[in-house]
């Protein structure tokens, strides 16, 4: 068990690394060329660079560490551990990106920067998320907010976000403003589905008066397992079996078969899921 939780731990870790830097890689390589406008922290450090020409990297590392001591005094100790690492290492990343990229960059095709940039941006922000740490930076005055005044941390998002955008409008071309605001977009399109990415399984579930078979033949010719579900019918109130049971999607076709051999009426219900955690799927199959 130890090393179970030291692997997922080491896992966990690495996913924060690599998501801060494929995110800084992003941001070096589509995001500064191309002008586009963008929100959070980055898009107040870029509004900085493009205002100042200073270095972006190192204004948003030092926003950063100022929003993380605010996280820290208000939010906790545990808060602040837990957006540390993005603090320091998206700045970092940054930093080094911008170095070695010396401001060369993929393409000038403002579209196609607009397009990898937000799929760059919402993909690694999602492995962070997942990995179970914080963005941190424009994540935190929502959150302090909330705290003092009880305020919808979403909706202190969306105000702070659009605020970040407009304050880039006096100095962003018009095709930059547009193609940015696009690009926000995407990205929450992209981290949305990152966030909900899984194993993708099938869920059926069956309401047959031969529920016995039918529950005998998934666990024996499928080896899957089934749980019953107490049900009645809406109309007569009559008392029927329901079972559950997920799948993978090549098996489907095999359990129709099987379904229809046994009871040609029952009644089936098929569904998509995202994710499964569990015996025989996250976890090894336990017979008895």
């Amino acid at each position: 068990m130890n090393h179970s939780n030291h692997g997922r731990r080491l896992l966990s870790a690495a996913a924060v690394v690599l998501g801060n830097a494929g995110y800084s890689l992003t941001v070096a390589l589509f995001l500064e060329p191309a002008g586009l406008v963008a929100g959070g922290a980055t898009g107040v450090a870029l509004a900085f660079g493009r205002l100042t020409g200073l270095s972006v990297s190192g204004f948003l590392l030092a926003f950063n560490l100022v929003m993380l001591v605010w996280g820290w005094v208000v939010l906790g100790r545990a808060f602040a551990l837990n957006t540390l690492a993005s603090s320091i290492l998206s700045p970092i990343f940054l930093g080094l990106a911008e170095t070695m990229l010396h401001g060369r960059v993929l393409t000038d095709d403002l579209f196609l920067n607009t397009v990898f940039a937000a799929i760059g941006a919402g993909a690694f922000m999602g492995i962070v998320i997942r990995a179970g740490a914080s963005t941190g930076g424009m994540d935190i005055p929502p959150l302090v907010l909330q705290k003092w005044f009880r305020w919808p941390v979403s909706a202190t998002m969306l105000i702070f976000d659009i605020a970040v955008i407009l304050i880039q409008i006096p100095f962003s071309p018009v095709p930059q403003l547009l193609y940015g605001i696009v690009a926000i977009i995407i990205q929450v399109m992209v981290l949305d589905k990152v966030l909900l990415w899984g194993e993708s399984r099938t869920e059926v579930k069956l309401i047959s008066t031969k529920a016995d078979e039918l529950c005998a033949a998934i666990l024996h010719q499928l080896d899957r397992g089934v749980t019953i579900l107490n049900g009645a019918g809406g109309y007569t109130h009559d008392p029927s079996a329901v079972l559950l049971s997920v799948i993978s999607s090549r098996e489907l076709p095999r359990l129709e078969k099987l379904v229809h051999a046994i009871d040609p009426d029952c009644f089936l219900i098929v569904s998509q899921v995202t994710e499964v955690r569990g015996r025989g799927f996250s976890m090894d199959k336990k017979y008895q």
